[in-house]
């Protein structure tokens, strides 16, 4: 499976999420992680501690590896061009999109969405992520927005957990965090993951 994880908006967890997909398809098979942002998050992320159990590599080198592992991950760039949406859509088996259940977040999700949409909706599918414990309302009223959009939405939420930020700053798979969320956070990537997988 080749997954792009997509959004015009920052601080959405997209970086999070691509890790965390990656290290999930990677308990099925051999999973590489494309690092297709300026800012090399994942790549930074993976070599802060003893490493992935999964490949993590610069997006240029994608024609090389992808044909030596079983799935893909793509942690994209936060301004994706057209050509790049493009590339992406006719590459990918999904596009996921993380989002947050918040006002400003929004905007950001319907730019990416309305872009993405340009290729065709069938690949697309959005993600709540980040998702507070008391955001009930904005949650219900995002997920009555997409539906109005007639997008997909994943029934999975990444929610809002110390753990994360833990694991980045120690380089790690929140599985391996030393956290007393660190279970739950990792569940919820497993739960995405196997309803991404169909």
């Amino acid at each position: 499976m080749i997954l792009a994880v997509v959004s015009h908006k920052g601080g959405v967890g997209k970086t999070t999420t691509a890790v965390h997909l990656a290290a999930y398809f990677q308990t099925l098979g051999s999973t590489l992680l494309l690092d297709g942002d300026d800012t090399r998050n994942a790549i930074n992320w993976s070599q802060r501690g003893a490493g992935f159990p999964f490949r993590v590599a610069p997006i240029q080198e994608a024609a090389q590896l992808m044909p030596t592992v079983t799935h893909t991950v793509i942690d994209t760039g936060q301004r994706q061009t057209a050509e790049d949406l493009r590339a992406a859509y006719a590459t990918c088996d999904l596009i996921i999109i993380p989002s947050v259940p918040a006002s400003l977040d929004t905007d950001g999700l319907g730019q990416t969405i309305r872009a993405i949409r340009e290729h065709g909706p069938d690949k697309l599918r959005v993600l709540l992520t980040r998702v507070p414990p008391d955001a009930a309302k904005e949650t219900a009223e995002l997920r009555g927005l997409l539906l109005q959009m007639t997008v997909e939405i994943l029934t999975s939420e990444i929610p809002m957990l110390k753990a994360f930020a833990k694991a980045a700053a120690a380089g790690e798979i929140v599985n391996q965090t030393k956290d007393r969320n660190a279970h739950r956070a990792w569940e919820a990537y497993k739960a995405a993951g196997k309803e991404i997988r169909g």
